[in-house]
């Protein structure tokens, strides 16, 4: 058995591009040995910033392949699929012979066995992987062809300890591979993997990725025990980091504790996303002025330290400028400004929105119950943070900065905060908005943005959603849900689209209410979906609930799914199914000619008569305006009807001689079937 062993050396690739490469080409180099039919034990790959590495072994050295016969295309066919069919499979014109098979006749060719050597066959398949990856982001240099995330300098290719010969653009494989020297890069020559890894262990180097990150987090970890300080590390940075250093070596670095006076998040924000640290905070969650960063070098005379400290005072000290300039500036004032500051461009300006959203803040404030003023004074400075020196700097921060302006400057707490929890959920996992006026404001921001972009068509399709509407419609269902808000969402959509009319924006879609529901519907499947309901219970239940009450919806499917395995719901789909099954039987195709109030004179049982006024009882109690609704009630109330039910199913013989009194039954089980989907539609669960 023998191993494949391929390195290719370039400069630095970014983190996520080294990712995908590592990935992928070791995916596409499995796909081609299988297709090849070349066997192998196992495959892995490594990365560091300049090496893509990858290595795959338990091969044969050689293989035997025996006769085969192999079907072309059929006679008649255009040339070219002809001369494809003899240059794929290496044939010569006189190996083709004609043969008339079930379909007509075709093309065929007879292999004869022969033994191939692998290492032949990777000198075709290695340069066909690298050809084949495309990068998310690639780059061209000097005078060459070869398009690479990165300039590519060297490609080792080894197999069995031999080199495997073959150019790449401008590149001819070898077994050289550099080193990392004080007086520059210098090539050390490579057997194979094992000697490969002895000397990158020489110069310190660590391969894996794994082990690089393993030891950087048990340097963390130390420098944190040993300081009392909290370990709980940004873990997408650790592995962006793990990929930007092949020598992992931990630095603590420190900055003037003056700079605690800024928000924590602008200094979080400067060190983790524009330096690349780790800040550190002490057991209380608090920030401290220690940072921990990873160098690719012993830092053995603190060079490196010292200038990554130069580098964080003169951010911070910025940060602290800005901070200082603009905590003091009126956010009142500020909202002016947002008149030069678009939104999108048939869509006005974050001025036009504000407005729009001091507006809807009036009617969403009457549904939900709340402090009008509040609700009308954070809706309309909600943005006024994002002509903010420091948002122009750290657009992650809009809302937060926000958030820090209202407090300085004496606004309530809840005003305050609802600029920043406005924007809430920013993910799937995010949490919602919990504060009655910050819930308020996150709903209408959500309704504003949802009809917008509906109303000039910009809607989501199938592959694309460019402006995260769908995050969006999930967000704000998120907080309906989670908060227990019965809200009107079809009156804030429809003034919500008055109010764009009435600033003179111009929307091509006349359906936006509609769709914007429709969407909502759609996006609210999919959440039923993450809280592990049954499909069907989730179609039965939307497709029956037609109003605006999503909260309503969610209940009730919790409530049905919780019980759906319980005697309560079974008798309720049992006595369903069977009414629905002899509406099908005896009319089939023809139900429509049941529709309508059965005939009480027509009624020759006690049976019809008690079955009837059992869904008087239940539509009755369904058509209650003056309570609200317990769904546990409504099953319980459902499920009551069985003996009712029962009796009449055990007594009275639907299928009567007389036509009138048939169908007029069968109008009396089509009228249960229609009361019972007043709650959901049963005809779409399973079993019903």
């Amino acid at each position: 058995m023998a191993e494949l062993f391929v390195e290719l050396f370039s400069e630095e690739i970014p983190s996520k591009l080294q990712i995908d490469a590592r990935q992928k080409i070791k995916q596409m180099f499995e796909e081609k040995l299988h297709k090849k039919e070349i066997k192998f034990n196992s495959s892995k790959s490594f990365s560091t910033p300049k090496r893509l590495v990858f290595v795959i072994d338990g091969i044969l050295e050689k293989i035997e392949q025996k006769k085969k016969i192999l079907k072309g295309p059929k006679v008649g066919a255009p040339q070219v699929a002809l001369d494809g069919f003899i240059k794929s499979n290496n044939l010569n014109k006189a190996d083709i012979y004609k043969k008339n098979i079930e379909k007509g006749e075709f093309y065929f060719a007879n292999t004869k066995p022969k033994v191939i050597n692998i290492i032949n066959e990777f000198e075709f398949i290695i340069p066909e992987v690298l050809q084949g990856y495309s990068w998310k982001k690639s780059m061209k240099w000097s005078v060459y062809d070869l398009s690479w995330g990165r300039p590519l300098k060297s490609i080792i290719a080894l197999f069995n300890n031999k080199v495997i010969n073959f150019n790449f653009f401008h590149l001819q494989s070898n077994n050289l591979t550099f080193v990392n020297e004080t007086n520059g890069e210098k090539q050390k020559k490579v057997n194979n993997f094992k000697s490969y890894l002895s000397i990158l262990k020489s110069k310190n180097i660590v391969l894996d990725q794994e082990k690089r990150k393993i030891i950087i987090v048990r340097k963390f970890n130390n420098i944190c025990n040993s300081r009392k300080l909290k370990n709980n590390f940004n873990e997408k940075l650790i592995e962006e980091v793990v990929n930007l250093v092949e020598k992992p070596n931990v630095i603590i670095g420190k900055f003037d504790e003056i700079y605690l006076k800024v928000p924590q998040e602008i200094l979080v924000i400067t060190m983790q996303q524009h330096q690349k640290y780790f800040p550190l905070f002490d057991n209380n969650g608090k920030l401290t002025n220690l940072f921990l960063l990873v160098a690719n070098l012993p830092d053995n005379k603190g060079y490196i330290k010292t200038g990554n400290q130069r580098v964080i005072e003169a951010r911070l000290s910025d940060a602290k400028f800005f901070w200082d300039k603009n905590k003091a500036q009126n956010l009142v004032k500020q909202v002016g400004k947002l008149k030069n500051l678009s939104f999108f461009n048939q869509l006005g300006t974050f001025y036009d929105r504000t407005q729009r959203l001091r507006k809807l803040a009036s009617l969403v404030s009457d549904q939900l119950n709340l402090n009008k003023e509040k609700v009308e004074i954070a809706s309309s400075i909600c943005k006024a943070d994002l002509v903010s020196d420091l948002v122009g700097e750290y657009p992650e921060l809009q809302g937060v900065m926000g958030r820090y302006f209202a407090i300085e400057q004496g606004f309530a707490e809840d005003i305050s905060f609802a600029i920043s929890d406005h924007y809430l959920p920013i993910g799937i996992n995010s949490d919602v908005p919990k504060k009655p006026i910050s819930t308020a404001v996150a709903v209408i921001d959500k309704i504003d943005i949802l009809v917008g972009f509906f109303g000039i068509n910009e809607k989501p399709t199938s592959s694309k959603d460019p402006f995260a509407l769908r995050r969006t419609a999930i967000g704000l269902l998120r907080i309906i849900t989670e908060n227990n808000l019965t809200i009107q969402l079809k009156d804030l959509i429809n003034y919500s689209t008055v109010l764009y009319n009435e600033q003179n924006v111009k929307f091509s879609n006349n359906l936006v209410v509609k769709d914007v529901l429709i969407f909502l519907r759609e996006r609210f499947k999919n959440l039923l979906k993450d809280k592990k309901i049954r499909s069907d219970i989730i179609e039965a239940v939307v497709s029956s609930h037609t109003g605006d009450d999503f909260l309503a919806l969610y209940k009730k499917c919790l409530i049905f799914n919780k019980n759906i395995s319980k005697d309560i719901c079974k008798n309720i789909i049992g006595t369903y199914k069977r009414a629905s099954n002899i509406i099908d039987q005896e009319l089939k195709d023809q139900k429509e000619s049941v529709i309508g109030q059965p005939e009480s004179f027509l009624f020759k049982k006690d049976e019809e008569k008690h079955l009837f006024n059992k869904i008087n009882e239940i539509r009755k109690y369904f058509s209650s305006t003056k309570r609200q609704e317990s769904y546990d009630e409504t099953l319980k109330i459902l499920a009551e009807a069985k003996p009712t039910t029962d009796n009449f199913f055990d007594n009275v013989i639907v299928n009567d001689e007389n036509s009138d009194i048939k169908i007029n039954r069968l109008k009396l089980l089509h009228m249960f079937c229609k009361t019972y989907n007043n709650f959901i539609d049963f005809s779409k669960v399973e079993g019903a």
